[in-house]
């Protein structure tokens, strides 16, 4: 019998496409949120690193990615390399499967509109994996923004980079959708429409990898994105310094909002999060939290028919669309233009 919403309880079963890093985090997030990982799905099955790896997590069943979408699960959990989120996503939505899918959703806007027509056909819940948005100090941040305590934003000004130093990571690989717009900087930009909504034009320049523009990723990119009355910037690269970095600082008529480490899913200590306004500083202090958790409660619940989804493919869409106009803009060096569908 297939576990499906009706039948599912509190949680659901859930399938893992491949044995990646970020893997790592969500199985004991789906565990924490209620839900059972029941099938590791991955290009090698009979291979000793698959059998480690389901050994290591209790996965109970192990297969190829079609065995997984196929299985008696729920849900899958699709963090492969980018150029696979379109196709594998694709398929488990037409096998009657929710999809949550790692970010970017896809390698552009028309792809990204082509899930969410699936969805639609289909009846499933569909999510970008965007984790750090289910972050207390994330939800904070949209409160103090909408609130006004900045008063009128004019200024955003967001950085996530990090050094990539592996060279044959899938990150550097033009062909499976590297770059770091769309692994990190990919943050910063839904951030930025978060809190601003969607931007009316961009202006982006990078630094490219061997091939340039035409087949090479980009090792950075930095963009100003034009709103009515404010002017937002993003910053992300694969050779910044030592570790991560991760800044955020909003500028309003009012007042200023800052924070390092914003972008991160999971913290393991506190966290502090400071407004400052005329009437001096007012830091507020976060403590640890499993944001893959939240998310993945949230799923949850939405494909349990409990609460309706915060954010909707048609939003994984937008933010596509906004990342097609920074890549056209760093390749041509011209402003482009950002029209809805």
């Amino acid at each position: 019998m297939t576990n499906t919403p009706e039948t599912a309880g509190q949680g659901l079963r859930w399938g893992i496409l491949g044995a990646a890093r970020i893997a790592r985090s969500l199985i004991p997030a789906i565990r924490e949120a209620g839900g059972e990982v029941t099938f590791l799905g991955v290009r090698e099955p009979n291979s000793e690193r698959a059998k480690a790896f389901a050994a290591q997590w209790n996965i109970p069943a192990v297969g190829s990615y079609a065995d997984a979408i196929a299985s008696d699960v729920d849900a899958i959990y699709n963090p492969l390399p980018n150029d696979l989120h379109l196709p594998l996503t694709r398929d488990t939505l037409r096998a009657g499967k929710h999809a949550l899918t790692e970010k970017p959703f896809t390698l552009n806007a028309a792809e990204a509109a082509e899930l969410e027509r699936e969805a639609q056909a289909a009846g499933r819940v569909l999510l970008e994996a965007f984790a750090y948005r289910f972050q207390p100090h994330v939800v904070r941040i949209q409160e103090l923004v909408r609130s006004g305590a900045v008063g009128e934003v004019r200024s955003y000004r967001a950085a996530f980079g990090f050094p990539l130093n592996n060279p044959d990571d899938f990150r550097w690989d033009a062909s499976k959708g590297g770059g770091a717009l769309f692994d990190v900087g990919t943050y910063a930009v839904n951030l930025m429409r978060l809190l601003l909504g969607e931007p009316q034009a961009v202006s982006a320049r990078a630094r490219w990898t061997e091939g340039g523009a035409e087949s090479g990723v980009d090792v950075g990119l930095s963009a100003v994105a034009d709103y009515p009355q404010a002017l937002a910037s993003i910053d992300c690269a694969f050779d910044w310094g030592s570790a991560a970095t991760q800044r955020l600082t909003v500028i309003g008529t009012q007042g200023t909002l800052e924070m390092s480490g914003v972008f991160h899913s999971y913290t393991d200590g506190p966290s502090t999060l400071t407004l400052t306004t005329a009437a001096g500083s007012a830091p507020e202090t976060f403590g640890p939290f499993n944001a893959y958790a939240g998310m993945v409660a949230h799923f949850q619940r939405v494909a349990l028919g409990q609460e309706a989804a915060l954010y909707p493919p048609s939003d994984a869409v937008a933010h596509a669309r906004v990342l097609d106009a920074l890549y056209a803009s760093a390749r041509t060096g011209e402003r482009v233009e950002i029209h809805g569908s």
